[in-house]
């Protein structure tokens, strides 16, 4: 157990660690839903066993979090889980953000709001592939534009002489 949430530790890219008393299995369950679609995941584990894992780790720092009924969220992109999170405490109030890691760097409750604010893996990449685009369309508009120009002057010349 130890060495699975090890793993965890050291691959993924934020770790959120909140309260989660009073909630249902299927507010767990919905919870656990939202994660995945997301690409994260949620664990529940033994504060004890957690902190052992967390010995060495890059985000070492979310031991200290690790008090009462705790669930950790996580995921690889480093904004997935933090966005999950944050909606859910939104919605839920028996679902009490704590902080978390981002690496080695420490989160407390605003950083993983914060983090939560900034756009996913898929936004950065759709926004990039958009200014990469963008220019290669407008060169093809200008290249096409003369050429229908041009056709609707032939199509006008030759509706004149036809007629």
């Amino acid at each position: 157990m130890v060495e699975e949430l090890g793993q965890i530790f050291d691959s993924s890219g934020v770790v959120v660690v909140a309260h989660y008393e009073g909630l249902t299995v299927a507010e767990m369950q919905d919870l656990r839903a939202r994660m995945r679609e997301a690409g994260g995941s949620v664990r529940v584990a033994k504060n004890k066993l957690a902190k052992i894992a967390l010995d060495g780790k890059p985000c070492e720092s979310v031991a200290e979090f690790l008090t009462g009924m705790t669930v950790l969220t996580y995921s690889e992109d480093p904004v997935a889980a933090a966005k999950v999170a944050d909606a859910y405490a939104k919605d839920n109030e028996k679902f009490v953000i704590l902080g978390g890691a981002m690496g080695e760097n420490a989160l407390d409750v605003d950083g993983v709001k914060a983090v939560a604010k900034m756009p996913s893996r898929e936004e950065l990449i759709a926004s990039i592939v958009g200014c990469i685009g963008a220019p290669a369309s407008n060169i093809a508009g200008a290249i096409g534009a003369p050429a229908s120009n041009i056709a609707s002057i032939l199509s006008t010349i030759e509706d004149k002489a036809a007629a």
